[in-house]
């Protein structure tokens, strides 16, 4: 049977104008056949896609969305530039439209309110607000209409049919007014408010379009890191410069002072200083020389150096940030989805409530009735605004998500960025996440009854075929002293949280901590013993190696504590945040490392499995668990826990499963990380509060509730700046999440 291909893409969207839009593209796109699932953003105006290759195409999916008046840009080599181009282009549209309708909208206004007896009045303002309503405005109708066709509705509809009931209304008067006269109804015009309304929204919208630009500055600034062309070196040791494309793995490329380092990299020849800021959120320069890895978007400081490329395109770390930085801005956070269903029904509902309101005012028998209720229905379809809630998440998301990538902080997804700011318990692996995780080889204490090299050569042997985190600094230890390691290794088998055991010479060898040696039955009351203790009470790690008969040699590393590890959970703990350490070292190494960190609560000794099992054991009691790790070993409890932390020096696999990385490795940015989900948070609140606040107040005093008690109706124009108020004051909020300080 055929494997079933599954793909997750995003594409860009074009021809959203508002919340209802966005949840009727995604509601239609999941009817697809082969989507499995789809999510549509309005802040960013992108679409990504779960889908089966085999059962729908990019192709098929986008005139499935021509259908019901959208389109979307399936060219993923050029998606970012072909979406900034439409979105160039629809803001200079955009920006005619505004100032042509204000500009035909001031004498409309002035002649309405002081010259409204003049001779001709009406007809003047009926020419100059037509070109408004049927040319300037003309989005809306178009809108409506594409909407109308699909018997489905959106903000355009709100707008059309407002300026369209003022607009006709007063042409009507204007033409036939001997009708309204002897109907008895008082002729008054409504082209101001028409021409005023459509100003005030397309006022609205472009102030919008240009904060949601803001919004996504982060991810504009990854992408401007990446060079266009770099200077390769030939075989004859000529330079050539060529575009970035044509980079392959392999070529050796030089780099000289101030330039960006085009791609990632190892460092052949020469030597610098790096700036990496803008990659790991760290302000110093890192010092390279041979063999120093570099990535690319990052910038050259003082030296030339001339380096090989390992990896090109989209495999560089900072291809890889951008790809999930994109992907993380796309995605919605759990409290969307319920903005999302009331965005759905908001329009439907506002247009009952208009059409009521108007019922209830022409019966009312109150004194122009008919013109109180033709006002109520223009100024409550006006006034209501689903806009403002549809980007109150998706845009607070987008700069949280940026500002977490401009500090070092990836955040895969809105969800683990919404679930962060109610942590309230942080499990730490040691080596790596507390401590530097580079351990150096502090001392090898041999039993006496070693004589020779050829033992010494088999330790070697089996850490250069060993995958276990101690074998590397043993390697580097006995490689300096000389001893080759030449010798054949045959069936070596890795035991998890553990150690390793081979077969060398038809000889069974082991070399793993001291549960291995305990189960293959070793005595440690031997000449071992006094050095084990004394390697153990310094906070050494301590693992052995023996034959099939007894244990040989003591192996002590020294692993150091980061410089900000204590301080970061210090403000951690000060957070009301509990703090636990998990390790596979020892008691003794376990307490000592504990005690400088200022952690109480550890576990020794612990596997896999059990890391995953103490996880599971705080979500039981009720505790929202965050776990940051850097190994294999950590990636089932990562897995687990409730947001997932990988410090960005670890393993491929843990950063894979991780919904965080801390590109750095500095414990610091945990508690940064929280903060920016409390900050988030907090503004996708005080964005949705208002903006439920607003509608819930808007509406009903546009429909005159108040005219009972106060006499008092709003007038539609104050209806409409009101409107286009809205949206821009929570886009603005939300960018005032670039201000708040992480620290």
């Amino acid at each position: 049977m055929a494997t079933r291909v599954q793909l997750l893409k995003t594409y860009p969207v074009t021809g959203l104008s508002c919340a209802s839009c966005a949840a009727r593209t995604e509601k239609f796109v999941k009817t697809l056949p082969g989507i499995r699932n789809a999510s549509v953003n309005f802040a960013t105006t992108s679409i990504q896609v779960e889908f089966l290759p085999q059962e729908i195409s990019p192709t098929e999916m986008r005139k499935a969305v021509q259908s019901i008046g959208y389109d979307i840009i399936i060219d993923e080599t050029n998606s970012d530039e072909l979406k900034e181009e439409a979105q160039l282009i629809h803001l200079k549209k955009l920006r005619i439209n505004t100032f042509g309708s204000a500009i035909l909208s001031v004498p409309l206004v002035i002649i309405a309110m002081v010259f409204m007896n003049i001779p001709y009045a009406n007809i003047i303002m009926m020419g100059l607000a037509s070109p408004v309503v049927f040319w300037f405005g003309r989005q809306f109708a178009a809108g409506a209409w594409k909407q109308m066709k699909h018997r489905s509705s959106n903000m355009d509809t709100l707008v059309a049919l407002s300026t369209g009931i003022a607009y006709f209304y007063s042409a009507a008067v204007t033409i036939f007014p001997g009708f309204f006269h002897n109907a008895g109804i008082h002729g008054h015009v409504y082209f101001e408010a028409s021409s005023v309304i459509i100003t005030f929204i397309l006022l609205g919208k472009l102030l919008e379009e240009r904060a949601k630009s803001n919004t996504s500055s982060a991810l504009k600034n990854l992408i401007g890191l990446q060079p266009k062309t770099v200077f390769r070196i030939g075989a004859d040791g000529s330079q050539k410069e060529i575009s970035i494309t044509e980079v392959m793995p392999g070529d050796i490329l030089i780099v000289k002072p101030g330039n960006k380092i085009p791609v990632d990299g190892t460092v052949i020849s020469g030597n610098s200083f790096v700036d990496e800021s803008m990659i790991s959120g760290e302000p110093l320069a890192v010092e390279k020389t041979v063999e120093s890895k570099v990535f690319a978007g990052t910038i050259n400081q003082k030296g030339s150096f001339q380096f090989r490329a390992d990896k090109v395109g989209g495999d560089t770390v900072l291809a890889q940030i951008i790809r999930m930085v994109k992907e993380a801005q796309g995605s919605k956070a759990p409290i969307q989805h319920l903005v999302d269903k009331i965005a759905g029904v908001f329009v439907p509902v506002v247009i009952s409530v208009a059409l009521l309101s108007g019922v209830i005012w022409s019966l009312s028998g109150a004194e122009n009735a008919m013109t109180h209720a033709l006002l109520s229905v223009v100024t409550v379809l006006i006034i209501a605004c689903p806009c403002a809630l549809g980007l109150a998440t998706p845009t607070a998301i987008m700069v949280g998500i940026g500002k977490g990538a401009d500090n070092g902080i990836l955040i895969k997804d809105a969800e683990s960025l919404e679930t962060a700011h109610r942590i309230n318990a942080v499990v730490l692996d040691k080596t790596g996440t507390i401590t530097y995780g580079e351990p150096k080889v502090a001392s090898i204490e041999w039993s006496s009854s070693v004589a020779g090299e050829e033992k010494i050569n088999i330790l070697l042997a089996m850490q250069k075929n060993s995958e276990h985190p101690l074998a590397e600094p043993t390697v580097r230890y006995l490689l300096k002293s000389g001893i080759k390691g030449d010798v054949p290794v045959t069936n070596i088998e890795s035991i998890p949280g553990k150690g390793v055991k081979a077969i060398i010479g038809g000889e069974t060898y082991f070399a793993g901590n001291r549960k291995l040696m305990i189960e293959n039955g070793f005595p440690f009351e031997n000449e071992i013993k006094p050095f084990t203790d004394k390697f153990e009470n310094d906070a050494k790690t301590v693992y052995y190696f023996a034959d099939s008969n007894s244990i040989l040699a003591a192996i002590a590393v020294s692993d150091t504590i980061k410089k900000s590890s204590a301080e970061a959970i210090k403000q951690l703990q000060g957070m009301g945040i509990e703090v636990h350490m998990l390790t596979g070292d020892n008691e003794q190494t376990a307490r000592a490392i504990a005690t400088e960190a200022g952690i109480k609560s550890y576990r020794w000794e612990v596997m896999p499995q059990d890391k995953h099992d103490f996880i599971k054991e705080l979500q039981k009691k009720g505790r929202i668990v965050a776990m940051a790790g850097d190994g294999i070993n950590d990636s089932q409890a990562l897995a687990q826990a409730d947001v997932s932390i990988a410090m960005g020096k670890g393993s491929g696999i843990a950063i894979d499963v991780a919904k965080m990385t801390i590109i750095s490795s500095d414990l610091m940015k945990i508690p940064q990380a929280i903060r920016l989900s409390r900050n988030t948070v907090r503004t996708i609140k005080q964005n949705l509060f208002w903006a439920f606040i607003y509608n819930v107040i808007g509406v009903p005093v546009a429909a005159g509730l108040l005219f009972p008690f106060t006499g008092f109706l709003l007038n539609p124009m104050i209806a409409g700046a009101a409107m286009a108020l809205s949206s821009v004051s929570v886009v603005s909020n939300s960018l005032s999440l670039k201000m708040k300080s992480l620290e």
